[in-house]
C-alpha cells in the first residue's frame, strides 16, 4: 500500500483516521505521590464531562500531525477536515491519503468533494441506485483512482493497524489520555491540541515501517 504511493516532489502523503469517544474524565481526588516502597496512588473514581473526537493526519514523510478536535464525526466533518488539510499543505499536484474502511471514508460527500477537487464534472449517479454513488464498492473505486488530485488508499478489511496514524494514537494515549485529568470537554480539547503542537515541535519524525507482509516463523 505505502509502496504504491509515488515519492515525487509534487506529491504528498498522509495517514488519516479518527479517535472517537475520548472521555473528559476528572478524578475526584488528587493523586498521592510516590514515596519509599510505595508507587503513585491514583483515585479510581471520576466525574464524566463528555467526549471528543480527534480526526488526525500524519504527514508520512515528516512525521508531523495535523488534527481537528470536536464533538462529532460525520461525513461532513471528515470532508471539512480533508479540505483543511489540503489548505494547510497547499501547492501539491496530488495528495495521497491512507485510511481504513470506515463508511465515512467512502461517503457520498467525500465522492462529491473529490470530484470537485479533481475537476470531474460527469454525472455521479444516485446513492444506492446508480453510477459512482451506487455502493460502497463503487465509491471506493472512484476515490482510489490514481489520476485524481486527491487519491485515497484503503487498508485491507480488519487491518486498520497498518495505518501509521494508529502508532501515533498509541503515543497520544500514553502521553495524554491514559493518566489525564480533564475538567471539561474544552480542557480535554486544549490539552490534546497542546500536545500535538509540542509533538510537532520536538518529537515529530517519520516512523520506520519494517513490516514486510511475511508471517512470523514460530
Amino acid at each position: 500500500m505505502y509502496q504504491r504511493i509515488p515519492g515525487s516532489a509534487d506529491e504528498i502523503a498522509f495517514s488519516v483516521d479518527e479517535a472517537t469517544g475520548i472521555q473528559a474524565l476528572e478524578r475526584i481526588a488528587p493523586d498521592l505521590p510516590l514515596s519509599p516502597r510505595k508507587p503513585l496512588a491514583r483515585e479510581f473514581e471520576y466525574a464524566r464531562h463528555g467526549t471528543q473526537t480527534l480526526i488526525a493526519a500524519l504527514h508520512i514523510a515528516v512525521g508531523a500531525v495535523f488534527a481537528h478536535c470536536g464533538d462529532t464525526r460525520t461525513e461532513d466533518d471528515f470532508c471539512r477536515f480533508i479540505l483543511a488539510l489540503l489548505k494547510t499543505y497547499p501547492g501539491y499536484r496530488r495528495y495521497h491519503v491512507v485510511l481504513d474502511q470506515l463508511n465515512t471514508h467512502k461517503s457520498e460527500a467525500l465522492v462529491r468533494l473529490t470530484a470537485a477537487l479533481s475537476g470531474v464534472d460527469s454525472d455521479l449517479g444516485v446513492k444506492g441506485k446508480s453510477g459512482i454513488l451506487h455502493s460502497m464498492a463503487s465509491r471506493e473505486a472512484f476515490l482510489s483512482q490514481a489520476d485524481h488530485n486527491v487519491v485515497f488508499h484503503y487498508t485491507p478489511k480488519h487491518a486498520s493497524w497498518m495505518n501509521q496514524i494508529e502508532i501515533w494514537f498509541g503515543i497520544l494515549v500514553k502521553k495524554v489520555i491514559r493518566r489525564g485529568h480533564f475538567l471539561s470537554k474544552e480542557d480535554l480539547r486544549a490539552k490534546l491540541l497542546a500536545f500535538i503542537a509540542y509533538f510537532n515541535a520536538t518529537m515529530a519524525k517519520p516512523f520506520r515501517w519494517t513490516y514486510q507482509g511475511k508471517p512470523l516463523m514460530v
